[in-house]
């Protein structure tokens, strides 16, 4: 789970633009700022998410030559005392996104500034495979998330049945379960879409030999099979 800060940093930062430098050379120029409060409300969804899946935090920066990630550090590293029940660790985003590749499993929550997160999050999703497995969320601080695949949209498959309807799926079973408190229901839904991946039914994006190629009305009906059998959660 990558927990990623949306409304502040290099893409928001101020001054941007574009200049002359001293030479007489064209220069582009943004800012990566972040203030406490910006960075501790990111740090307690984090350690919330955290607190709901297996305890661990791992808060992602570059602290070792940006200020704005050695505040990033000090901050989420304060914010940790309200959370002792979660293990906290931090690496530097080179590392981090190496480490994704290499061991992705070591890794529960991720907590990381816009930037790293915009880049991480889709190199997270493509060791399922496909950008076409990830559901995402968009969450305030108060009052309902935008929860919807990481993807956006294909309009150049649309109406094709091609599309793979899996994150879309799973974006409901995180609503469920992060936005609604609903866990058991958000597990038929997880257990289900599990179910369909066992029995070998693949979207063309996930797709390999051996595998049985379906589209994307095929696989949506046999997920709505195993939720209404009521398929028991793997172990």
């Amino acid at each position: 789970m990558v927990v990623r800060e949306l409304t502040g940093g290099i893409y928001f930062g101020q001054p941007r633009g574009f200049s002359t430098n001293d030479n007489g050379e064209e220069v582009g120029f943004n800012t990566e700022v972040y203030a406490p409060h910006e960075i501790d409300r990111i740090a307690r969804i984090a350690f919330e998410t955290a607190r709901k899946r297996h305890g661990k935090l791992c808060s992602v920066d570059k602290a070792n030559v940006l200020e704005a990630s050695m505040l990033w550090r000090k901050r989420v590293t304060a914010i940790a005392s309200e959370y002792p029940d979660i293990e906290l660790s931090h690496m530097y985003v080179d590392n981090a996104a190496m480490q994704l590749v290499r061991n992705p499993k070591q890794f529960d929550t991720i907590v990381t500034n816009n930037i790293f997160g915009d880049i991480l999050s889709d190199e997270a999703s493509m060791i399922t495979g496909s950008i076409g497995m990830l559901p995402s969320a968009s969450l305030g601080e108060s009052g309902p998330g935008l929860f919807e695949p990481i993807h956006g949209s294909a309009p150049d498959i649309a109406g094709q049945d091609k599309a793979n309807p899996l994150a879309t799926v799973l974006s409901a079973a995180m609503l469920l379960k992060y936005g609604l408190g609903e866990e058991k229901a958000a597990q038929r839904i997880e257990t289900a879409v599990l179910d369909a991946l066992i029995k070998g039914l693949r979207t063309g994006d996930v797709h390999s030999a051996g595998y049985k190629l379906v589209g994307c009305k095929e696989m949506g009906e046999e997920v709505l099979k195993s939720i209404e059998h009521k398929i028991p959660a793997a172990v």
